[in-house]
């Protein structure tokens, strides 16, 4: 039995902000600052970078992007959206709101609409050059977008033949 190949895959990882009181209604603002493929200086473990009182930098490092065929429509839609982007979920500490923690990178524009959906945190930072053509070249051998199909307007259907109320046909309930 034949193993199968590994899943294409980066490790990165994010630098998240944190500044404190940004205005009258907000104790604590967080935002992703950065997007950076890991190092080994990095280590595995999230840590505090810089806190001066007013702004507060962590790391969390070792985020594994990986690779999925069945996600091919959501690198497609980011590839094409212009500017293509990583999708970073993080999420604020229930028990201390002067918290927050990265929980995973994306690249596929439908999984960070799940996360959306869920209700989730999600930010976004341009994709550098290589990761875009990396991204690219993946989506280009493993993604097919399906050729739209042309709907006829219902004003050019025959009355008889037009969908009623529950799909079906009006007249043929």
């Amino acid at each position: 039995m034949a193993m199968a190949a590994a899943r294409p895959s980066m490790d990165v990882a994010v630098v998240l902000e944190r500044e404190a009181q940004p205005n009258a209604w907000e104790d604590w603002r967080f935002r992703i600052a950065e997007v950076t493929r890991q190092q080994d200086a990095f280590g595995s473990e999230p840590r505090l970078l810089v806190d001066d009182g007013r702004i507060a930098r962590w790391l969390f490092p070792a985020l594994q992007v990986a690779l999925f065929r069945d996600e091919g429509e959501g690198y497609y839609l980011n590839l094409t959206s212009g500017r293509p982007v990583w999708f970073v979920m993080w999420r604020v500490d229930d028990e201390d709101p002067s918290r927050a923690s990265v929980q995973a990178v994306s690249l596929s524009y439908n999984e960070a609409g799940r996360w959306l959906d869920a209700q989730e945190r999600v930010d976004n930072l341009p994709l550098p050059v290589d990761v875009t053509q990396w991204l690219t070249a993946y989506t280009d051998e493993h993604y097919r977008p399906e050729p739209k199909k042309r709907q006829r307007p219902a004003s050019f259907v025959a009355p008889d033949a037009r969908p009623g109320p529950a799909g079906m046909p009006e007249g043929k309930e």
